[in-house]
Order: C-alpha cells, then structure tokens, then sequence
C-alpha cells in the first residue's frame, strides 16, 4: 500500500517551560535535562481531538489525487478521545460526508498509529477498501494534572492525518513496505508505567524509569527486526522517525542503532509528547525533505506495554 499525502494541525497555543515553574517548580533547565523540551502545544477553547483531527484532515484534501468520496475506509487513532461513542473516525466521516463506508478508531496508547496502518493493510488485503484515511490525533492537556511533577509537564496536543492507497497512484507517494506490531504487557510494570483514568487523575505515569527501560529496549529491537525480515541493515535506512516522547530516549534509540547525527527525527523539544500523533506529524513536517528512493523506519512504542514499526520508501 501506499502513502500519498500527509497533513497534520498543531494548535497555536505555546505553553513554555516557565508555565511549569509558576505551578509546580519545575525549571526550565530540570525539565530540559530529563526530557529535552522546551515549549509544547495546547488546544485552545472549542478545541478536542475529533476538532485536531478534522483539521489535519481537510489540509490534506486540496492536493490529494482523489475525490474525498473516493475514500472507502475511515481509522482513528487515540487515547485521548473527545467522545468514546462519536469516535475520531466517525467525527471525521461526518466532516467529509462520506455515507456507509467501515470506519474504525484504535487505541494501543503511543503505538496506535501503526495499529491503525495494520488495520488498514488489513481492510486492503481482504478486498474491503481502496482507498483509506489514518488519523492519528491527541488531546493529551484535556486529561492532563499538570501539577504532577512526575509527567504534567511532558504533553503536548495535535494531529496528522495519512492518506492511503492500495495501489500507487503517482511517483511522490510514500510505499508502505512492512508493518510489525505487538503487546508487551508482561514486561515490567507494564499495566502499571502509564495510565489513563479519566475517573481519577487523569495521565500518570507513576514508572518513569521502567517505561524509559522498556522503550529503549523495544524501539531499537523492532527497528532491526523488520530490517531483517526485509533483508535490510541499519545502513540502508536513511531516516528513523521513534515515538516522540522524550529526547533522551530519542537519543538512546539513535545510540543503540549507531545512527548518524540527524538521521532521527525529532519534534519533542517544541510540541511535547504528542502521543500516537507524534510521528505522523513527524512525518508530515518533513515530508518535503524526503527524496525518491530513500528508506524511513518509523517506531513506536506505548503505554500497555505497546510496540511497533513501519518500514517505508519514498
């Protein structure tokens, strides 16, 4: 299958650093040294995650090769819903108007992203769709406590959008070559290291390190895996796109696969942890610096445990 456009909306909102040390104490060097970011985005009033995503989704709509009544497969990927009836892929299927088509919303926590591809490639090889949009959108200060010193000030709001073929429709898009996802919910403090109670407190994660741990050992390990099952080494690949949640790990990840300086994209030091929208905006905000022929692996791993990766050639 194939990517043929990627959009994505950032609210403008910026809170900096300085926000978190008026409420919680936390310098702008403390939050730095352990997270690398600086400022991230808020959603402004009006705002949700169906609203980010049907933004992300109509910037996409001008340059798509293809009427948006073409499109036959709707999913959405978020832990953070508006709603949990009117889901992110139904929000988006009535800002389109597009009647009767399979319309899905996935949530494995940071990983949904890939989950929501899978999907996809699941829909096409069966002969249910053609044509598909992913949206992967995260609302993540509407849960937040951010007077938690642990995690209140990691998270960022925002979306992107994929727009996806089972069959090339031109020479810029985007070949989906490989997809591998997976649970790892007996590792560690898995059920434990990140949560989401919107009937407690919201976002917490009470174990850091072990989240930390467990993504440093996942997201490398994915990244050789599907190399391997396609018959590529690290050299082959030109950018690797990890989860966007914390510079360090980003950095870890980088270190473990001896990439060289650059070939990992980062966006956390400006929009925070964006959750499962992390990458795909990623993505969108350099799509224009990706060339033909070159590899990108994009890896994620979530709360849960959660774990994936997407092989990709431009």
């Amino acid at each position: 299958m194939y990517i043929n456009r990627i959009s994505g909306y950032i609210p403008e909102e910026v809170i900096a650093n300085s926000y978190f040390e008026e409420i919680n104490g936390l310098s702008d060097d403390w939050i730095i040294e352990r997270t690398g970011i600086r400022e991230r985005r808020k959603a402004g009033p009006g705002e949700n995650t169906n609203s980010m995503g049907i933004a992300a989704v109509n910037a996409g709509l001008e340059s798509l090769p293809y009427s948006s009544g073409d499109i036959d497969l709707i999913v959405g990927a978020t832990y953070t819903p508006h709603d949990t009836i009117v889901t992110l892929g139904h929000a988006v299927q009535h800002a389109l108007n597009i009647d009767e088509i399979p319309v899905v919303t996935i949530s494995s926590a940071c990983s949904s992203l890939i989950n929501a591809m899978e999907i996809v490639e699941g829909y096409f090889a069966i002969g249910k769709a053609t044509k598909a949009i992913v949206i992967a959108s995260e609302h993540n200060t509407g849960y937040n406590d951010e007077t938690d010193k642990k995690a209140g000030h990691l998270w960022g709001d925002g979306a992107a959008a994929l727009f996806v073929s089972k069959e090339r429709l031109s020479d810029s898009d985007i070949k989906v070559h490989d997809i591998i996802t997976g649970g790892a919910a007996t590792r560690g403090k898995a059920t434990e290291g990140v949560t989401l109670k919107p009937l407690e407190k919201g976002i917490i994660m009470p174990h850091g390190r072990d989240v930390f741990i467990n993504a440093c050992h996942y997201m490398p390990k994915v990244v050789n895996d599907i190399l391997e099952r396609n018959k590529l080494t690290i050299e082959d690949v030109d950018y690797v796109v990890p989860h966007q949640a914390n510079l360090r790990i980003t950095k870890n990840v980088a270190n473990t696969l001896q990439l060289p300086e650059g070939k990992a994209l980062s966006n956390v030091e400006y929009l925070g942890n964006t959750g499962c929208a992390g990458c795909a905006i990623a993505m969108w905000e350099h799509q224009d610096e990706f060339k033909k022929g070159q590899k990108i692996v994009v890896t994620v791993f979530g709360g849960g445990y959660s774990y994936g990766a997407m092989l990709l050639e431009v």
